[in-house]
């Protein structure tokens, strides 16, 4: 980490020089994001678009969601398993209407799961580049340009 105080009230940061604090600070998340990305931001990324309700089908009855997604067809076909009990899913429509969806079906709980995974890890990494990217950040600022 190359950072020294330019004049002027400004910072060097990595070979970029004059920069205010909220320059700084953008360039500091931008190498966070950098250094977070791995083989679980593809999982999440794929597990949302997995989870997409992209392909046609049946008609469903007016609180459901249109369309239908990957994961749930495959996850439907392996784990068709009807459960005694209902279990509580998120959907498009669910979030519309801020309350879940109950099934009792395995395989549609699974596949309407899968992009809340992805979501739930995208959300992880949001948090923790943010929180590295304030750190890092005020360790280097100065007075008022202080983060909190």
């Amino acid at each position: 980490m190359d950072t020294t105080e330019e004049l002027n009230g400004t910072y060097f940061y990595n070979g970029i020089t004059n920069l205010t604090a909220g320059e700084l600070f953008f360039w500091l998340f931008v190498e966070k994001i950098d250094e977070q990305y791995g083989i679980h931001d593809l999982v999440a990324l794929s597990s949302i678009i997995l989870g997409l309700p992209l392909l046609k089908t049946r008609t469903k009855p007016g609180a459901a969601t249109k369309g239908t997604s990957i994961a749930s067809i495959m996850s439907r076909r392996y784990l068709d398993i009807h459960l005694p009990f209902r279990l509580p899913t998120i959907t498009n429509k669910s979030i519309q209407l801020l309350k879940p969806m109950y099934v009792n079906n395995l395989g549609a709980f699974v596949g309407r799961t899968v992009p809340v995974v992805g979501l739930v890890l995208l959300a992880n990494d949001f948090s923790q580049i943010t929180y590295k990217t304030v750190v890092t950040y005020n360790r280097i600022a100065r007075g008022d340009d202080k983060v909190w």
